[in-house]
């Protein structure tokens, strides 16, 4: 780690009510990791392992107030964003990172629950492209990169994507990250065989996010990161009769 002082982190997602996933899982992973984690709420949803059961967005503005708040007073070392909620949301936040000192962003195209729940609908979708030319890494699964218009899209933005390979067939999984110009690297891992596997996009971009807050170079970032998360997974409690929380590995 570069930095004297904790990196501060602010993570701009949805809450999720069972702790595995969203803004619960951001705070997990940055604290964890090292940094100092501050939230913009966007979405209040009910959810456990088993799905979601409601969802209630937040105002737009009041997204910004959020933002704007720990901006004006702590600063801010990265950003991580996930649940957006709505396209007027994305458009807002959109706005806000303009505003900010060029600094890294990830951004966790967040459209399904891993229960399978529908957390974005066309139009949220359609308005992605609105907001990926102001951040710093997309990393879609494999389902959110076909709604987003499948990988041939890359090319019409210069901001990288690591495409994750959680959601292919077969006991060998490959993440890539691709630039308009092809691919830039791969990470290729066994896949783990567990259930309780809530969270590990959010806890990838997290974790991405904070280590790009500690200086780290973007590779090496999304090495470290994947570490995380394989290890996360390896160590789940067993939590809830669906889809459970990760754990917490020992550092």
């Amino acid at each position: 780690m570069t930095t004297a002082r904790p990196p501060r982190i602010l993570t701009i997602a949805g809450s999720d009510s069972g702790g595995g996933a969203g803004i619960q899982a951001d705070i997990r992973t940055i604290t964890h990791l090292g940094g100092h984690a501050m939230t913009a709420v966007t979405a209040v949803t009910a959810q456990n392992s088993m799905g979601v059961t409601a969802v209630e967005v937040m105002p737009p503005d009041m997204v910004l107030a959020q933002i704007s708040a720990v901006s004006d007073d702590i600063g801010i070392d990265a950003i991580k964003i996930g649940m957006l909620g709505g396209a007027d949301i994305i458009s807002a936040v959109s706005a806000s990172l303009k505003d900010l000192t060029p600094l890294p962003v990830v951004l966790d195209p967040v459209m399904v629950a891993t229960s399978g729940a529908s957390l974005a609908d066309d139009k949220t979708i359609e308005a992605f492209s609105e907001i990926i030319p102001h951040v710093s890494l997309v990393t879609p699964n494999r389902h959110e990169m076909d709604r987003l218009g499948g990988e041939q899209v890359i090319v019409n933005f210069d901001v990288p994507f690591l495409v994750k390979g959680g959601h292919d067939d077969g006991d060998l999984l490959a993440d890539r990250l691709i630039d308009r110009n092809g691919l830039i690297a791969s990470w290729e891992g066994a896949r783990i065989d567990t259930r309780h596997d809530h969270g590990t996009g959010c806890t990838l971009s997290a974790a991405i996010a904070t280590f790009l807050g500690h200086g780290q170079p973007m590779e090496e970032a999304i090495s470290l990161s994947r570490d995380h998360v394989r290890n996360s997974l390896q160590c789940a409690p067993g939590y809830g009769a669906g889809h459970g929380p990760m754990g917490m590995p020992e550092r």
